[in-house]
């Protein structure tokens, strides 16, 4: 989880490579009404976000015990608390980011419908993770290889919080 640009989509697949598991691109989810709204450079309302939440929590559902990664902005506790409703086993990992680095770093994508101008709006709209919320939080500055490895760790710490074992060994 975690506003655009954060590089949800290559720790994503990083991630579910490693972990052995399938990898879904939320992005994928949206209806194309969705898709072009943003493309004009206009947010999404909680309207607009219900079918494409509803569609990520059932893949999610569907995968309850059996692993896999999906990457999805899930920037409102209330967007989380709906995932977690329809698969309560799901684990965050939020990606964090100075606004600079990742405004870089979403002028550099191409072909992504997501304009750098709706940034702001994201940072806005972003609620981070509670205390509460099982997960963990990981700064995307150094590099999408250390921040899958750091998020592994805190997988297996959160999976296994006594021991050292990979995830699914405890």
């Amino acid at each position: 989880m975690g506003v655009a640009g954060t590089g949800k989509t290559t720790v994503g697949r990083l991630l579910a490579e490693a972990l052995e598991v399938p990898y879904a691109e939320a992005d994928a989810f949206h209806p194309p009404a969705n898709v072009a709204k943003m493309s004009a450079g206009t947010p999404l309302d909680d309207t607009d976000r219900a079918p494409w939440l509803d569609a990520i929590g059932a893949w999610a559902h569907g995968r309850e015990g059996r692993g896999g990664v999906v990457s999805c902005s899930a920037l409102k506790r209330a967007y989380r608390d709906r995932l977690r409703a329809a698969a309560p086993g799901i684990v965050f990992v939020h990606l964090t980011g100075d606004r600079a680095l990742i405004g870089r770093r979403m002028a550099e994508r191409a072909d992504h419908f997501m304009p750098v101008a709706l940034l702001d709006s994201q940072f806005a709209t972003l609620e981070p993770l509670a205390p509460d919320e099982r997960g963990v939080v990981i700064d995307v500055a150094p590099g999408p290889e250390s921040v899958t490895e750091q998020a592994l760790d805190g997988l297996v710490s959160l999976s296994c919080p006594h021991t050292v074992q990979p995830v699914g060994n405890c």
